[in-house]
């Protein structure tokens, strides 16, 4: 999956190609993408409705779903597809879905439409700005965070999403007892992964190293097709102390 996210530092002084202040360090690279007519037609029609705006200031849940509900946190939803089958296996959890890339915006808004999903929402801008202005500290049931970029060349390592600094953050917005699900097809990032998120006080491993593929994360086109290929697959599940 896309990762729209990045380290939080900025200099004000420059903007991308989406508007947002250029940070020293990106994450993610935004990239052109193809728009299908059914994923036009959702954002035009579904957008208004599902994808919520961003704004520097605390989002109130309740009256984004209309309810009181645990509410998780998902971190580059790609297309689309494990986010919307989790929202329909969940219906008593709301989400929250960012991703910077039109195409599988419109890709999940169509998703919502087809499978009638009420308790799922969109942002697409950078997750840092929203994690850091738009969520409440101790507010998320849980975070998920499936296939970042594993950026495979060294030099390019520093660009990772899952970096100390980001890891304090996402802890900072957990609910106690709330968790942190990532899960990677690369294994020196899974390394990685494992070394900092038990680097992190505020949170203790669920398991003895990687975990068991939780139930409620399907198996992705993307990730069958690196099973066929003979990758591995690792998740590591975190909980807010």
């Amino acid at each position: 999956m896309t990762d729209p996210t990045t380290p939080p530092q900025a200099d004000p002084a420059a903007a991308d190609a989406t508007g947002h202040p250029r940070r020293s360090i990106r994450s993610f690279v935004v990239r052109a993408g193809r728009m299908g007519p059914g994923q036009t037609r959702a954002l035009a029609e579904l957008g208004p409705r599902f994808v919520l705006p961003y704004a520097p200031a605390p989002l109130a849940f309740k009256a984004c779903f209309g309810r009181d509900a645990p509410c998780v946190f998902e971190i580059g939803f790609g297309m689309g597809d494990a986010t919307a089958a989790i929202a329909q296996a969940m219906p008593g959890t709301d989400f929250i879905g960012v991703e910077v890339h039109t195409p599988g915006v419109g890709a999940l808004l169509k998703q919502i439409g087809e499978r009638g999903l009420s308790n799922l929402r969109l942002l697409q801008h950078d997750a840092v700005d929203v994690l850091e202005q738009m969520i409440p500290a101790q507010s998320l049931a849980g975070v998920h965070v499936f296939f970042p970029d594993p950026w495979h060349k060294l030099k390019h390592n520093k660009r990772r999403l899952i970096q100390p600094s980001f890891v304090g953050l996402l802890a900072s917005r957990l609910a106690p007892g709330g968790y942190l699900h990532c899960a990677t097809d690369w294994q020196p990032y899974a390394e990685q992964m494992l070394e900092v998120l038990s680097a992190e006080p505020g949170l203790y491993n669920t398991a003895s190293g990687y975990a068991p593929t939780p139930d409620y994360r399907p198996l992705t086109k993307f990730e069958n097709r690196g099973l066929k290929l003979g990758h591995g697959v690792w998740d590591l599940v975190f909980a807010r102390r």
